[in-house]
């Protein structure tokens, strides 16, 4: 029996369980893409206190000596009674960070306010094992958390606290992100449409509709009784802010969602910090998955159609594990489509179930329209986020496989520069990461994807040969822009002295 008789039918088992698991996520994104479109504008009831609740704003930092003064700075200026306030800065860091912390720190505290400097005797538990920490040394009924990048407006927590006040059975409160440096780059628009996309749709989504959905790990204020209810900060898994989240929700608490009250941050501007930030928030992810997964479906708290919506949120970065099986599974059916040539008429059926891979498109889009943004000028941006995303499916790869292993592995954080609006030549500035050497595996498998969509070309299956195209120059974008940004990192640093490279960070209380 020839080999391809003996994998005809497994393999296209396989191929209809692969696109119908992509339809389900897709049809998916179009469900809460709907239910954004139609729901009304409203906020989660607010009720001011006659007696404010007393507040600890934690701002976890470690090696940030770019953001960490302007973060510090934005945090003292927080308008709420200073009686009922503090400010923890948990400075893990080992370099310039820490003067510069301990410089703010005294700025702000000789102008009254109750501010400390938090330095811990070990690293544990990273991010996570900072705030536990903090949480020890304070009594605050309220917990609100800015990372590094993070620039809160002085109304934050007059935004905020309320809507926790006016519900006991609110575990948190996120908000929506901003950007200060949008426009600083094609990387930093493209992060902007994404984050967009998550927290105009994704998110006031998931609230409107009662879906569980997680805190942001910043730019959202807990509470305390529910925190410590939940099990507090645990740091078996790189996303801590999920991990807390669904513990919370499974223990019965509800959260609320302000799409209104933005927190501006910066983007980065590495492809390297993006990389890294991608396959921290990927196996993160899925380390949450494999954790809570069976919890949620064991739930006798949580809806069956509010489980669904749980899983598919939890495993969302199998779409690139779905797509990468695709890549190795298209040459297989061209292949076995020419023994057996009504296979072809199979592919146009199953175009049908592929057009639920327009639904990003449709959600960043409509993301841009609910922020009233002039959406119809995105188009381009779009179809770039597109190739982005398939470009790292590898990154993804990579971080499901270690997302196997017992360890939670070492929360690496992205660096940032202090771009803000302006454009701040950063390639001279100290965090930037080596190139990761998947670019090598990822320059192979565009050619391999691109050589499919010819092939697929010769034997007229449009849909293989344009799914295959944008998976090559996906994968050919990313490796080449990560390769060309450090190349010009290089180039300027070439015949420089290592003290040369820029270390400067802005005076304490300066704007």
């Amino acid at each position: 029996m020839p080999m391809l008789d003996l994998i005809f039918v497994p393999v296209l088992l396989i191929y209809f369980s692969i696109v119908t698991c992509l339809f389900l996520y897709g049809a998916n994104f179009f469900h809460l893409t709907v239910i954004a479109l139609r729901a009304c504008r409203v906020s989660p009831p607010a009720l001011i206190p006659e007696v404010w609740p007393r507040v600890a704003v934690q701002l976890p930092v470690y090696n940030e000596m770019y953001v960490a003064r302007r973060l510090i700075d934005a945090a003292a200026r927080l308008d709420y009674p200073t009686d009922r306030l503090e400010i923890q800065v948990l400075d893990d860091s080992t370099d310039e960070t820490v003067a510069v912390v301990e410089q703010a720190v005294e700025h702000w505290r000789a102008q009254g306010r109750d501010i400390s400097h938090v330095r811990r005797p070990s690293r544990q538990g990273f991010k996570a094992g900072a705030l536990a920490y903090g949480m020890e040394l304070t009594n605050a009924e309220y917990l609100a958390v800015f990372d590094a990048d993070f620039i809160p407006q002085p109304d934050f927590l007059r935004r905020t606290c309320p809507v926790l006040y006016a519900d006991d059975s609110l575990a948190f409160v996120q908000t929506r992100w901003g950007h200060t440096n949008r426009g600083h780059s094609p990387l930093t628009m493209l992060q902007a449409l994404s984050i967009d996309g998550h927290f105009a749709i994704e998110q006031y989504s998931r609230w409107r509709a009662g879906y569980c959905f997680n805190f942001n790990g910043t730019a959202g204020v807990w509470r305390r009784e529910a925190l410590a209810d939940a099990g507090g900060w645990n740091w078996d898994t790189l996303t801590e802010d999920l991990d807390i989240s669904y513990r919370a929700f499974l223990r019965g608490w509800r959260a609320a969602y302000l799409r209104d009250v933005e927190a501006p941050a910066e983007l980065t501007a590495s492809f390297a910090a993006y990389r890294r930030q991608q396959h921290r928030w990927a196996r993160g992810s899925l380390q949450c998955a494999q954790k809570h997964v069976p919890a949620i479906w064991k739930s006798t708290v949580l809806p069956l159609w509010t489980k669904i919506q749980a899983t598919l949120h939890l495993t969302g970065y199998c779409i690139h594990l779905l797509m990468l099986a695709l890549c190795f599974l298209y040459p297989v059916l061209l292949a076995v489509s020419a023994q057996y040539p009504s296979l072809l008429s199979l592919f146009g059926f199953m175009a049908v179930f592929n057009l639920a891979g327009l639904a990003p498109t449709v959600l960043f889009t409509s993301a841009q329209q609910q922020l009233n943004r002039r959406w119809w000028t995105m188009a381009p941006l779009v179809l770039l986020l597109s190739l982005l995303g398939a470009g790292m499916m590898l990154t993804t790869a990579r971080a499901a496989w270690q997302s196997l292993s017992q360890a939670p592995g070492a929360f690496e954080r992205t660096p940032k520069f202090g771009l803000g609006g302006q454009r701040r030549e950063w390639l001279r500035l100290r965090y930037e990461l080596p190139v990761d050497k998947i670019v090598i595996a990822e320059y192979a498998l565009c050619a391999f994807n691109l050589y499919t969509s010819y092939t697929a070309l010769s034997h007229q299956v449009w849909t293989v040969a344009l799914y295959t195209a944008v998976f090559g120059l996906g994968l050919g974008l990313t490796a080449t822009l990560t390769l060309a940004q450090a190349a010009s990192r290089w180039l300027q640093l070439r015949g420089e002295a290592p003290s040369s490279i820029q270390a400067s960070a802005p005076v304490a209380g300066e704007p």
